[in-house]
């Protein structure tokens, strides 16, 4: 079982917020993903999850820190787990050992402040059962969410699965769907699902500045940029005709030093990061390039974390297959990285706010390497 408890953002991408003259920037807070058991940090408070190996039980201890002017988090595995996903923080491994430690805009704290509105929760819940340090026998599948009540309207029939919780999430075949509610200010979601090829969001966020969520299906690729002969991917989606919102790939490299987005559509008031920035918004780094069957304005920039490189068609498309492959080689090729190691690969929808209840729905997705 793949247990993932991301601390108080979504699993890979970040709040965008306008500074005074136009411009967006984007921050980051930890996310981890670990195999069998989980730890959740912030900056203000821990948190540990301690699942039973058969039966269903958890226990939770929440503390918020005193004042602090740089904070070090240091913990240990036991069975050769390892981090695969981590922001707002400098993050090193060795062996069973981790080390994070604060960005430089996340140091300081005082005594019983936060880096956010962050109030302590009243409840806890592992898998749905309450995390009182009780024991239970499960009653769902390991490698599927529990579901939640969804909206009145929206979710198909014969979804299998379907989930509102904030990182509810769901895994057939080696992808997972991640419902993924992670910016402040964000309203209702639900996640459902058929299949990893088809599935979608009912949301409804106010339309307020920042990214509210980034639901998306996940697959992790562990190959080397030469390793790969081929790397391609299809999407047939359904968005709405009005919000705020980008339907976009999000991909990892080199443990999260770099984040290469690839927007396919995008509507309202969204942008990506950029090296400098006019009065239309972001500059792009490369204008009009085709490469991997479409045509691109291409951004390069840092969220003050990773190196961020965003493809941004220059005309919408909600279906169509393209070269990733291709896309990633011109990065290199360009020598904006080199012989990098993917790492999650990601499709979905990146939210900042709807008019009302909305439906954003995965007709079909492919991804295929070699």
């Amino acid at each position: 079982m793949k247990v993932a408890i991301p601390a108080s953002k979504r699993f890979d991408d970040a709040v965008r917020f306008p500074l005074g003259d136009g411009k967006l920037m984007r921050r980051r807070k930890i996310a981890l993903s670990v195999t069998a058991a989980a730890l959740l940090t912030s900056a203000a408070a821990v948190a540990t999850a301690l699942p039973a190996s058969a039966a269903a039980g958890c226990r939770v201890a929440y503390t918020v820190s005193s004042s602090l002017t740089s904070w070090t988090l240091v913990w240990s595995y036991s069975a050769g787990q390892t981090v695969t996903q981590a922001w707002s923080t400098s993050l090193t491994q060795s062996g069973s050992t981790v080390t994070a430690k604060n960005a430089g805009y996340n140091g300081s704290i005082a005594t019983n402040g936060t880096t956010g509105s962050n109030p302590v929760p009243t409840a806890f819940t592992l898998n749905g059962t309450a995390c009182t340090g009780g024991v239970t026998n499960p009653t769902t599948s390991p490698t599927t969410s529990p579901t939640t009540s969804p909206p009145s309207t929206g979710v198909p029939s014969d979804a299998v699965w379907s989930g509102s919780g904030q990182w509810d999430n769901w895994t057939s075949n080696g992808y997972t769907v991640y419902n993924n509610i992670w910016g402040s200010g964000a309203g209702t979601q639900t996640a459902w699902a058929r299949t990893p090829s088809n599935w979608g969001v009912i949301a409804n966020h106010p339309r307020t500045s920042g990214i509210k969520s980034y639901p998306n299906v996940s697959y992790t690729l562990n190959r080397t940029l030469s390793s790969l002969s081929t790397l391609n991917s299809s999407y047939n989606v359904t968005v709405p005709a009005s919000g705020d919102f980008v339907t976009s790939y999000d991909i990892w490299a080199n443990n999260n030093a770099y984040e290469i987005m690839i927007w396919t559509n995008k509507l309202g008031a969204v942008g990506p990061i950029a090296e400098s920035y006019d009065s239309n918004g972001a500059v792009p780094t490369a204008r009009d390039v085709n490469v991997g069957g479409a045509t691109w304005n291409i951004y390069r920039g840092s969220n003050g974390v990773n190196t961020v490189y965003s493809f941004v068609r220059t005309s919408n498309s909600n279906s169509g297959t393209l070269n990733v492959l291709a896309m990633l080689n011109w990065l290199r090729t360009n020598n904006w990285w080199g012989d990098v190691t993917l790492g999650q690969f990601q499709f979905g929808y990146e939210i900042s706010g709807t008019a009302g209840q909305a439906a954003f729905t995965t007709n079909s997705y492919n991804l295929s390497f070699s």
